[in-house]
């Protein structure tokens, strides 16, 4: 069919613009269970995909209350990406199955354990019991952490993405590129920061903190939880006092989901200070992306040292 030339512009423009328009609603939707890694998820797709988690960066991941909203998300989601070594896994398993979305289950196409790709602390060696508290039995979850891990966690979400959308796969790649490179230029930065108090000593609440604290040269000696996930007890606390003193330990890292009341009080018997340090993104409404979560947490970690040399 020959199409008269004044009515050919016209037609292409809205060729164009239907073509456009059903690119943008092939958008691919991905789910985290994290804001950490929807953060990171962001850098790399960009507005080639729609984002959205679960957890918040304000609760404590290990417990997530399971809500219908997230079903109806995960029903639509074309990737799942978890954070995984049992991190999730008193809330997620239902809400995976609830959902009904095949792509989404472990195996599945759509789903993507981070885990996989990043640098593991603290792996038990030996059988692991619930005497122990509540220890991952495949090693420390929180590795996100560690910028490095950061770095493994966008080439992954690039391979990932650009497998999924093969007509996107230069933008995932550029986009990655370019965060690779800001990464390692703050990198350099937080180093910097924290180059004076290279060896220092801390207390942490909870053992969020080894990939953070091994990156930037700190040394964790103990915990305010006697085991994992186990509340601080009388004589465990008095024990955290003592070696305190002893080792002119002046510093107590604690997560904002936690209740100060122990932390503080040890801290002031022991001459020291408490920190609440963000594990997350979005631990703090103004702690939007991955850089600036360790921009707060580095910061901070550094005046207070600098207070308490």
């Amino acid at each position: 069919m020959n199409i008269p030339k004044r009515f050919q512009t016209p037609l292409v423009a809205l060729l164009i613009a239907s073509a456009g328009a059903l690119h943008g609603a092939s958008k691919l939707n991905v789910m985290t269970t994290t804001q950490d890694l929807a953060a990171i998820a962001r850098e790399v797709g960009g507005d080639k995909i729609n984002v959205d988690s679960i957890a918040m960066g304000y609760q404590d991941p290990h417990f997530v209350e399971p809500k219908p909203s997230f079903l109806l998300k995960l029903q639509k989601a074309d990737l799942l990406a978890v954070v995984g070594l049992q991190l999730e896994i008193g809330w997620l398993p239902p809400l995976q199955t609830q959902s009904r979305n095949a792509k989404i289950q472990v195996g599945g196409t759509g789903y993507l354990d981070m885990s996989d790709f990043c640098q593991i602390l603290e792996k038990p060696a030996g059988q692991v019991t619930r005497a122990m508290g509540d220890v991952h039995p495949l090693g420390n979850p929180h590795y996100w952490l560690d910028p490095e891990n950061g770095r493994r966690i966008a080439k992954a979400f690039m391979t990932k993405l650009s497998e999924m959308d093969s007509a996107d796969a230069s933008t995932f790649q550029q986009r990655y590129a370019d965060f690779d490179k800001r990464l390692t230029v703050a990198e350099k930065r937080w180093q910097d920061k924290m180059a004076p108090y290279k060896g220092r000593k801390v207390i942490t609440y909870h053992r969020s903190w080894p990939s953070f604290c091994e990156r930037l040269g700190l040394q964790v000696i103990d915990y305010v939880e006697p085991r994992p996930g186990i509340p601080p007890t009388p004589s465990h606390t008095l024990e955290v006092i003592n070696i305190m003193k002893r080792e002119g330990i002046k510093l107590i890292l604690v997560e904002p989901y936690f209740d100060l009341r122990t932390p503080n009080s040890i801290a002031q018997q022991a001459g020291g200070e408490v920190a609440v340090l963000l594990p997350s993104v979005g631990g703090k409404k103004e702690v939007t992306d991955y850089f600036q979560l360790f921009d707060y947490d580095v910061n901070l970690l550094a005046s207070i040292f600098e207070k308490v040399k």
